[in-house]
């Protein structure tokens, strides 16, 4: 058995991949900059990617139109089984957030092989590692969330849920949302966040219009600025909110606590 980590070097990527090696697996770690050169806007980095290969591990890009043309490749050289990372509340979105999952969604259910999808919530470690990051550190979040609570779930469970779909049988034709156990606001998760870290972060609740104005300011592109409004509009209503079972059901096991993923990481930091 020989898989494809796409984003290999990504926040799911990389955990995933050390998650297969664990395990004895064979590992293609697939990027722009990892030791399996992956461009999905450069098609001649595909062939070598996926020769010999009998799963993948899918996070799609935003280009929707080489998702299907990768799938189909893939399939060719002897790939029989996709586990895709999507959006959960991408069924709700109407288009107006997550086209490249929904692509790689489509695409994997008409590509003929076995296939999985988790649907998850925004990661825990997005404080960490990525949108949320910048303001945690300077001690100020602000977001047009409104008092909507979001159950986080953290990307080392993710990564012990997709080493187990990739490796193992019974899955196939799933669709499972992943989330933590509990829903927090953001005024809550900052709040924890600030009582572990022992330094004060403030939660803003700011307006759509501003939302866009500060992201702008900070040089996101209007797409970039669109699609996060749109992901924030979603979450406002509820699709969201509630706790999601796809780790237990994986796992068998529950999925980690905010306050655990919040102690872990911001710890005395002070």
């Amino acid at each position: 058995m020989t898989i494809l980590v796409l984003g290999a070097t990504g926040k799911s990527g990389r955990r995933v991949v050390q998650r297969l090696r664990a395990r004895g697996v064979e590992v293609r770690a697939g990027s722009r900059s990892a030791q399996t050169r992956f461009d999905w806007q450069d098609r001649g980095t595909w062939a070598d990617a996926v020769q010999g290969v009998s799963a993948v591990y899918l996070v799609a890009p935003e280009e929707t139109e080489v998702i299907e043309p990768f799938v189909s490749q893939a399939v060719a050289a002897g790939t029989g089984r996709f586990v895709v990372l999507s959006g959960r509340g991408l069924d709700q979105a109407a288009g107006t957030f997550g086209a490249g999952m929904a692509e790689a969604e489509r695409a994997v259910r008409a590509s003929g092989v076995d296939w999985t999808i988790v649907r998850a919530n925004n990661f825990s470690q997005n404080f960490t590692e990525d949108l949320w990051a910048a303001p945690i550190e300077a001690g100020r979040l602000a977001l047009p969330m409104a008092e909507v609570g979001e159950p986080f779930v953290d990307l080392e469970d993710l990564a012990d849920l997709m080493a187990v779909l990739l490796t193992a049988d019974g899955h196939a034709g799933r669709i499972y949302d992943a989330s933590g156990p509990d829903a927090l606001t953001f005024a809550e998760a900052a709040a924890v966040i600030s009582r572990v870290a022992g330094r004060p972060i403030e939660y803003v609740e700011i307006s759509p219009a501003q939302y866009a104005e500060e992201l702008r300011a900070e040089r996101y592109p209007d797409e970039a600025v669109q699609s996060l409004n749109a992901m924030f509009a979603l979450m406002r209503a509820g699709h969201l909110a509630t706790p999601a079972d796809g780790v237990e059901q994986v796992l068998g096991r529950k999925p980690t606590p905010f306050t655990a993923y919040a102690e872990r990481a911001f710890r005395g930091q002070g």
